[in-house]
């Protein structure tokens, strides 16, 4: 079975840093494609980041410059790298894993972690 679990998320004034990690058990990063998504209340979940099986990256055009997504294989943990934060990053932060598909679109992720809070204050 395939878990993930977020931690990390928490609360940070303008312009501050946090780093999201994502553990992901029953399948290898080296295999599946792993994404970061984040949902503000009363908005759809959107795409932020995601490492592709082949280490290769993607971006959403609002966190690139600022984010950096990378893995660690040993743990088998993905991690996101948040800097410059601003007010608008403010959401819960999910993980999420699928093996194909359009790698942008929360729809083909077959696993999703439960979530981390990121507050941003301004």
């Amino acid at each position: 079975q395939v878990q993930l679990v977020e931690s990390g998320g928490g609360l940070v004034q303008a312009g501050g840093s946090l780093r999201l990690s994502c553990a992901v058990s029953g399948r290898t990063l080296s295999s599946s494609n792993t994404a970061w998504f984040r949902q503000a209340p009363g908005t759809e979940r959107e795409f932020v980041a995601t490492l592709i099986w082949s280490g290769n990256t993607v971006y959403a055009d609002s966190v690139k410059g600022r984010f950096t997504i990378n893995r660690d294989n040993a743990k088998n943990t993905v991690h996101l790298q948040m800097n410059s934060l601003k007010p608008e990053d403010t959401a819960v932060y999910y993980c999420a894993s699928t093996r194909g598909g359009d790698v942008t679109k929360s729809d083909h992720y077959d696993y999703w972690g439960q979530g981390t809070q990121v507050t941003v204050s301004s």
